[in-house]
């Protein structure tokens, strides 16, 4: 799991690494915590590469990823990226290990 924190590091991420993960994360929100351990539950055995941002640390990148792929934002928010496009997306507490196995096998 690599914390990706600029627009150009997202940009390059998009352009040469399909299908992937990647997590938007609150470093206050305790809701954002919990699915945050979930999504590094999954990371840790996912055959898909998976990256995340910091919300309060990255935020003309998560506005960029809203903007670019008109997914509304919210934190915590989990997109799963397939051909340069966004073939699912959950939030708050829909982000399970089990919610993104079944996205990664409804999406492959």
């Amino acid at each position: 799991m690599k914390k990706i924190e600029s627009i150009e590091e997202f940009n390059k991420l998009a352009e040469g690494v399909d299908p992937f993960f990647f997590v938007k994360h609150s470093l206050t929100c305790p809701i954002s915590q919990a699915a945050f351990t979930e999504f590094e539950q999954f990371a840790n055995n996912a055959d898909v590469p998976c990256y995340y941002l910091a919300v309060q640390e990255a935020k003309p990148l998560s506005n960029h990823i809203a903007e670019s792929y008109h997914v509304k934002h919210e934190s915590p928010q989990a997109i799963f990226f397939k051909n340069s496009d966004v073939a699912w997306h959950a939030s708050h507490w829909k982000i399970t290990k089990k919610s993104l196995a079944t996205a990664l096998e409804e999406n492959k």
